[in-house]
Parts: structure tokens; sequence; C-alpha cells
């Protein structure tokens, strides 16, 4: 077996196969929900960089600030891409250098900077995003669309029982937190 393929095949979830009657069938969904995740985005980092020499963090930032002529904070952008400030600053910076991104203060407060793809940015951006769908298509050709729509279904009950779940804990632990009070 080729060496490439054999590394694609030890993920997280072959250990779980090996002996799937230890492990419950929400662990052995889990594992594979994580395996699949990670196959994607490992293959989406490297087509980046072997195509637009970029990486995922610059092509996320860039897929946010497209969405907006006005531009955003990088408050707003660490917001949704939930990382830290810090972490897009550090991004931000090589988008700056490259001419992909213009930095500039709020008006209203200067110790806000605003930021914007630069028509470079944008004219990159458009590229890398036209690649990245015609990837992910690749990645799910081998799925029919009626494969694609029942597993779309499948994962929006999954993100609803994720909340569910969630939320239950929270206020649990909310309950548990005012009678510790009392």
């Amino acid at each position: 077996m080729d060496s490439a393929v054999s590394t694609l095949l030890l993920d997280r979830e072959t250990k779980a196969s090996e002996r799937p009657g230890d492990h419950k069938d929400e662990l052995r969904l889990w594992l594979r929900l994580l395996t699949c995740s990670t196959l994607i985005e490992t293959e989406i980092r490297n087509r980046l960089r072997e195509e637009f020499r970029t990486t995922l963090p610059r092509f996320d930032l860039m897929a946010q600030l497209e969405k907006t002529v006005v531009g955003m904070t990088v408050g707003e952008v660490s917001q949704r891409l939930m990382v830290s400030n810090g972490n897009v600053t550090a991004v931000v910076t090589g988008l700056v250098a490259d001419g992909l991104v213009d930095k500039r203060c709020a008006p209203q407060d200067r110790r806000v900077q605003i930021l914007t793809l630069t028509p470079q940015g944008r004219k990159a951006f458009k590229a890398m995003a036209e690649r990245h769908e015609e990837w992910i298509a690749e990645l799910f050709a081998g799925l029919g669309p009626p494969d694609v729509a029942q597993l779309f279904r499948l994962l929006g009950d999954t993100k609803t029982s994720l909340h569910r779940a969630i939320a239950g804990r929270v206020k649990d632990a909310a309950s548990e937190a005012a009678k510790g009070d009392a």
C-alpha cells in the first residue's frame, strides 16, 4: 500500500474501529465526524498552500472581509472566526504587508481598526474561493445528491441536538450555582 494512502487510513477512528464492542456508537460517531472534518481541513490547507502559497487562516479572514464593502473591526472578525484578537492581528499583519488588506482607524474611535480587502485582495480571494468551491465538490464527489441532502439534514439534526445538550448543561450548572448561593 502507498505510504500516503496508509497515512490517510491512520486516523482517530482507527483505534475505535479495531474493537468496536469497546466503544459506544456515539463515541464512534464522534470519532468519524472528527476524522472527516480533519481530512477535509488538512486537504484544503495543503491545496491552499500548494496552489496559492497561503494559509487557511488567511483564506478564512479574507472570506469574512469579502462579505462587506464597509469593512469590519478586528473584534468583529475575531468573533466570527472564533479566535482571539491577537490571532486576527497576526494574520492581518501579513495580509497588509502583501497588499491584500487595508487597515485604517475608525472615524469615531481612532483606537479601533477597520479592515477591508484591497482591490488586489478581492481579486486574489475570488480566485481562491472559486478553486475552494471546486475542491469541496471534488472531495464530496463520491456522494450523490440524495446522500448529500440526507447527510446535510442529519448533521442539522446533530447540530440541534448539540445545542440542546449544551443549553441543558449550562442551565443545570446555573441551577447548581444558585443552590450553592442559597
